[in-house]
């Protein structure tokens, strides 16, 4: 008999709607293979469906805050049943850019330069910080965000402009723009998955590009490396999934300039919809979304 799945998606986060489709996608592939299935928001209902479903496993669709921060994780681990992806800790680090790229930069992995930016104590001119730490354009993110929500590429004439838009956060990076190709790598537990490179129609590789099919970004895979680039590229990404303590399937994203790769960032919660880059890497190396979807239901587990 085949394990009763619960899948959790939604949530609060501005990721909500890439969440929910993300959960659609995976708990329409399991009903369309047998499984037993119900979908659940993580709210007061999810404690109520886990006790009158008595989930085998919970597949953990979320993105954004609150859903592959640790938090939810915290909450799974106390319900003592197995769930997907990276755990408490894993997740809480890849999240937050800043600490991430901290480790990034003690185990030697190269990623752009930064400044945090505080709006409460940065009182300074902050296009003289820049020009002396990292020469503009610059790129300004939030800490905790993802699927390149609120970034953008700044100059020298709009940088100001552009940091009102991002006041909600309160402490944001600045960091230096690397120009150059987009490729982002998956890692299957601890199998390196596949490449694949994105060359889209717009500035760079934004939430419109990601998930809007009008933007027209064009997936390429193979990605043309020589061997021993992507030998470098899939080992740092092995190293940087190994290094966070992340479990099941990551993406982590990348720069290539000048001979060098640049990480941007990596994901412990990759999406699941149409334009989902994992699935599509998976697809091309014969691993099918459902089969991608038993394998990451295999691998769950609690204490990770």
């Amino acid at each position: 008999m085949k394990k009763k799945i619960l899948v959790l998606c939604g949530g609060v986060s501005k990721e909500r709607l890439i969440s929910l489709d993300t959960g659609k996608q995976v708990a329409n592939e399991l009903k369309k293979n047998k499984y037993s299935i119900i979908t659940s928001e993580p709210d007061q209902t999810l404690f109520k469906n886990i006790k009158l479903f008595k989930p085998d496993i919970i597949f953990n669709a979320l993105h954004g805050k609150f859903g592959e921060d640790g938090y939810i994780q915290t909450i799974l681990e106390k319900q003592k049943i197995p769930y997907t992806h990276s755990g408490v800790i894993a997740s809480s680090i890849a999240m937050d850019k800043e600490i991430s790229k901290k480790i990034f930069n003690k185990n030697k992995i190269l990623t752009p330069k930064y400044i945090k930016f505080d709006y409460e104590k940065n009182k300074t001119n902050i296009i003289k910080i820049i020009e002396k730490k990292l020469r503009f354009p610059v790129v300004i993110k939030p800490i905790n965000e993802g699927s390149s929500l609120h970034v953008y590429i700044c100059t020298k004439k709009n940088i100001l402009k552009n940091l009102k838009v991002l006041t909600v956060y309160n402490q944001i990076l600045i960091e230096e723009f690397i120009p150059g190709r987009e490729i982002q790598v998956a890692i299957m537990g601890n199998k390196n998955l596949g490449a694949i490179e994105l060359k889209p129609k717009r500035k760079f590789y934004d939430y419109e590009a990601k998930y809007n099919t009008n933007a027209k970004t064009k997936h390429i895979i193979p990605v043309n490396l020589n061997k021993k680039d992507l030998k470098k590229i899939t080992d740092i990404t092995s190293k940087v999934h190994r290094i966070i303590g992340c479990r099941g399937v990551t993406r982590s994203d990348f720069k290539f300039h000048k001979g060098k790769f640049y990480l941007l960032e990596i994901n412990t919660q990759p999406g699941m919809t149409k334009l989902s880059l994992v699935p599509e890497i998976a697809s091309y190396v014969g691993i099918s979304f459902i089969k991608l979807i038993e394998w990451i239901l295999k691998d769950a587990s609690i204490n990770r």
